[in-house]
């Protein structure tokens, strides 16, 4: 397993490649309306990455994955396979999450995107899934344990009636799209769990269902459904643990109200 601390130059490498991964998401947002496909999607962000920035889809061809995004609407819960027979509609919501390589170095993050004119349920679990992303990194310093995230996200999430999908967590990124040497439960106590030192880089990316967190897997092996069919939602960053606080290196322009 190698350390989850990163050296200076490693940290600025995948500084850069979390800022190209906001780069992306700035730029597919605007054009997630109603009408479009999912396949129209994984297009866009598949040629801004190779053809403007110059990188690689982290995701394409990952463990056999077919696209180079993963789009889950509505029940989806995760890893959504991008197709041009999906089209979206008004009110439906959808994850985007994106991981970009430039040179060798991995930015991973993801969005909800919600069409038209989403039902009132829906507006408020974005919004809450994303309060519990927000409250998560928060957390995040020197001598904080990763326990406190989970604490966190969790709090928040049964406070609004909300579960948290235990089978899938933040993780090491950086040099490698999933690293081992750190993962990132986003349920738990705090106090409790790997210690974070400066240098460590990983994802948070809290999936919280409306109804029960119970989940399957489709017959593609790659979508994930909520059991009952009620609605899930996701926000990813990836941070870094710096000398005194964190760092949100997905940062997106429009976020002025990141902690």
């Amino acid at each position: 397993m190698s350390s989850p601390i990163k050296s200076p130059e490693q940290i600025e490498k995948i500084r850069i490649a979390g800022q190209r991964t906001a780069e992306v998401l700035e730029m597919v947002a605007p054009k997630v309306v109603p009408g479009v496909t999912t396949g129209q999607i994984n297009d866009w962000v598949h040629d801004y990455i190779v053809n403007t920035i110059g990188g690689a889809p982290s995701c394409l061809g990952y463990h056999g994955f077919p696209k180079s995004v993963c789009t889950s609407v509505n029940h989806q819960v995760c890893h959504g396979i991008p197709s041009d027979e999906k089209v979206l509609k008004d009110g439906d919501i959808v994850n985007i999450d994106v991981t970009v390589d430039v040179d060798g170095y991995h930015g991973d993050s993801s969005i909800m995107v919600a069409l038209g004119e989403p039902s009132i349920q829906a507006k408020r679990l974005i919004r809450v899934t994303r309060e519990c992303l927000l409250l998560g990194i928060a957390t995040v310093k020197p001598g904080a344990y990763f326990g406190d995230i989970g604490e966190a996200i969790q709090n928040h999430a049964h406070q609004h009636r909300y579960s948290v999908v235990r089978e899938y967590c933040g993780h090491g990124v950086g040099l490698k799209m999933h690293e081992d040497n750190i993962q990132v439960l986003h349920y738990g106590k705090a106090g409790t769990g790997l210690k974070m030192e400066p240098g460590m880089i990983f994802t948070i990316e809290p999936m919280i269902n409306a109804g029960r967190r119970d989940i399957r897997l489709l017959s593609d092996n790659w979508t994930v459904v909520t059991k009952d069919r009620k609605l899930s939602a996701q926000w990813e960053h990836t941070i870094l643990v710096t000398e005194t606080g964190h760092e949100i290196l997905t940062r997106r322009s429009n976020e002025d109200d990141l902690p």
